[in-house]
């Protein structure tokens, strides 16, 4: 419940900078991006471009699944990391739903096009079909983000991390807003978390060692 109780404080706190112009924190913040959130792992599809649906493994699934998590964990070698990581994305993102599937596929490609609106949109219908969906919130947060509509994309984050708490991309959307937002020391743990999840996590790393440099009082 840490996460909850800090997201609503930050919301009060942070309520006037939400409504206000985001900081500007450096040439080396760069603008909000739908890579950011490490959010657009591809939809499964058959070589005909279909979408496919995966049967539910049920309890074998999730024990494949925290072998994944394990694995990345441990892994020494960046191809280990790559695999498990994107087996791990790639059972994110299917929803058990074909309907689901297949906008949560047109959303992708709403999001590349850079056509938020339509983004919105089917990332709305979708929590509303699956709402323990987490890549659905994932996905809706990211495109909150990429409006800098931080507060929602909070929100949204939230629920993810209540569904899925191993979610490094939420987890990194969420130390890139508090970060953004001035809120480094808790910025800084957030990151860690992810990176314990996932150690491959080049922006999470990069931004602990300024992060950890700014609060040694080095320049980053």
């Amino acid at each position: 419940m840490r996460i909850f109780a800090f997201t609503t404080a930050l919301l009060i706190c942070s309520g006037f900078a939400l409504a206000q112009p985001v900081p500007d924190l450096g040439p080396d913040v760069q603008p909000p991006s739908a890579e950011d959130f490490d959010a657009l792992p591809d939809v499964p599809e058959d070589e005909g471009g279909q979408v496919v649906v995966e049967e539910d493994g049920g309890d074998e699934e999730k024990s494949r699944i925290d072998q994944l998590f394990a694995d990345l964990a441990e892994a020494d070698e960046p191809g280990t990391t790559q695999r498990a990581a994107r087996e791990i994305q790639r059972a994110w993102m299917d929803s058990g739903s074909p309907t689901v599937n297949l906008l949560m596929a047109r959303a992708g490609k709403a999001i590349q096009a850079d056509d938020h609106a339509l983004a919105m949109d089917l990332l709305d219908t979708i929590v509303i079909l699956k709402p323990d969906y987490a890549e659905g919130w994932n996905r809706r947060a990211t495109v909150h983000y990429m409006r800098e509509d931080f507060g929602k994309s909070l929100v949204d984050i939230e629920r993810v991390l209540a569904l899925e708490p191993r979610h490094w991309g939420a987890l990194s959307g969420l130390g890139i807003i508090q970060r953004r937002l001035g809120f480094e020391d808790d910025a800084l743990k957030t990151f860690q978390r992810a990176l314990a999840i996932h150690p491959g996590l080049e922006n999470a790393s990069e931004a602990v060692e300024d992060l950890q440099k700014g609060a040694d009082g080095e320049p980053t």
